[in-house]
């Protein structure tokens, strides 16, 4: 065989794979999207609150807050990584906005800055550990998730921090720019928007992707990966500061023993949507189907008035069996 027809036999093998990987993550897509309506059928047939307008607009509102913290994770998941500090880094942005508005009096705008300031730099401490340090993504991530709730409750001295004095910080979460729609799920379609350029169309999403298929190819290709892990991380800290700042309009108070449970909540919603826990994957379009059923099913056995201990045990099998679909999905893929 010559070097040019090998060249090309390589071309077309890289073609069916990428061919193969596509058709797969609409598949993936697409049975995320039945399962979102399965689900949104059964309670609604289950209950007849669920398609009140007041239900609807709380699980949207619901979905906001993990799709925001989703968007982010899924560029940390993409590069093989975990982030397990998205939940009580949340917090923490939305203590440290909350601080900065209300306690130090400095308003609006330098308190929402503050909050983005913050998360931008618990994902670039992430990076760091991470890609420098060379400390496992799970190991560093959990470290940092008791340090921003330890955080979060000794800057604010273990009590709420009230938005009463600032009548506006509500409408970033609660105002209708849009018709009759939550700003914050305006918000959360915006940064998708944004997210699925990042990913799928810049230089930054082609680089996510190289890493999590192959790090070391990526590196020896000329890549600075470290430096972009860094990036990656940070960027999704920013997400993660959005997400405290919503939060915090949402509730009109920053809750310092909020967050917990939250980091679970958006991971599962970025493998049910298609990214891979094994990396070199990901779907912002799958991620925010991921973010509605995750919220869908949340409400609706709370409007069936199930327990919260079987709800736990309800998300925790979700959960699993998300987990355990990415391992056979990734399986088939070799």
């Amino acid at each position: 065989m010559t070097d040019s027809t090998q060249v090309a036999v390589e071309e077309q093998d890289t073609a069916r794979t990428g061919h193969g990987a596509t058709v797969r993550a609409w598949l993936q897509q697409g049975l995320a999207f039945g399962s979102l309506l399965v689900l949104v059928v059964f309670f609604a047939i289950a209950s007849d609150n669920f398609f009140t307008w007041s239900n609807i607009s709380g699980v949207l509102l619901a979905t906001a807050v993990i799709g925001i913290l989703a968007l982010g994770t899924t560029f940390v998941i993409t590069t093989a990584g975990i982030d397990l500090s998205i939940g009580t880094g949340m917090t923490l942005c939305a203590v440290m906005t909350a601080v900065v508005a209300v306690n130090w009096g400095l308003g609006l705008v330098p308190g929402v800055l503050a909050g983005l300031a913050m998360g931008a730099l618990m994902g670039f401490v992430n990076g760091v550990n991470v890609a420098y340090f060379k400390l496992p993504p799970f190991i560093a991530t959990l470290a940092m998730m008791q340090v921003a709730q330890g955080l979060a409750l000794v800057i604010s001295d273990v009590s709420p921090i009230y938005f009463s004095e600032i009548p506006a910080f509500k409408n970033i979460a609660l105002g209708t720019a849009l018709g009759s729609l939550p700003n914050a799920v305006l918000i959360m379609f915006v940064l998708g928007g944004i997210a699925y350029f990042m990913l799928g169309k810049t230089q930054f999403g082609r680089f996510t992707v190289a890493i999590g298929s192959n790090e070391e190819a990526t590196r020896l290709s000329g890549v600075n990966t470290r430096r972009w892990k860094v990036i990656i991380y940070t960027v999704a800290g920013i997400f993660t500061g959005i997400a405290g700042v919503v939060i915090a309009s949402r509730l009109g108070s920053a809750q310092p023993q909020l967050g917990v449970g939250y980091e679970l909540q958006a991971i599962a919603a970025v493998i049910i949507g298609g990214t891979s826990l094994l990396g070199g994957r990901g779907t912002i379009v799958g991620t925010l189907i991921g973010a509605l059923i995750m919220s869908v099913l949340i409400n609706g056995l709370r409007i069936m008035s199930i327990q919260t201990e079987w709800q736990y045990v309800v998300l925790g099998v979700v959960i699993a069996i998300a987990v355990l679909a990415d391992s056979l999905r990734s399986r088939k893929g070799r």
